[in-house]
């Protein structure tokens, strides 16, 4: 892969704030990681030698009770096994959607300060990642 993708860009993040706080969105996240995950230097986990994988795990484990305190919820997981269409570089380590129950539940999460130490594990761990914002749809058995 040739970009990376780790945190939002500036406009990126205005555009996500510029949208309707007020109804339920959910995350699809797309994720690959780094073979070694990268710490800052004075972090405790820097030269540990930790697989990006496990630094994800951190992640999980230390973002999770947050996400839930703010009533968040993974609401679908994957396994990836191919691209049928798209760039057949863009391989992923994880896959899943986060319902939120609003944007603002997403808002707190990322200025909360136990979320804020524990993406410095999601930093670590990620080579590339898309994160997109939806908003529920009904679902049904068409794709129209």
């Amino acid at each position: 892969m040739s970009d990376t993708y780790i945190d939002p860009e500036r406009a990126q993040f205005d555009a996500f704030k510029d949208l309707p706080r007020d109804h339920p969105i959910e995350m699809l996240n797309l994720v690959r990681f780094r073979e070694r995950a990268t710490y800052p230097d004075d972090h405790p986990l820097a030269g540990q030698g930790l697989t990006g994988a496990q630094a994800y795990a951190n992640y999980g484990r230390d973002s999770g009770p947050v996400v839930a305190r703010l009533g968040g919820s993974i609401l679908w997981r994957g396994a990836f096994q191919t691209t049928l269409i798209g760039p057949a570089d863009e391989v992923w380590d994880a896959c899943f959607i986060a319902r939120y129950p609003d944007a603002r539940a997403f808002l707190a999460m990322v200025t909360d300060p136990d979320y804020q130490k524990a993406v410095i594990h999601r930093q670590a761990a990620v080579l590339t990642s898309r994160l997109i914002r939806t908003s529920p749809a009904d679902a049904g058995v068409t794709f129209g």
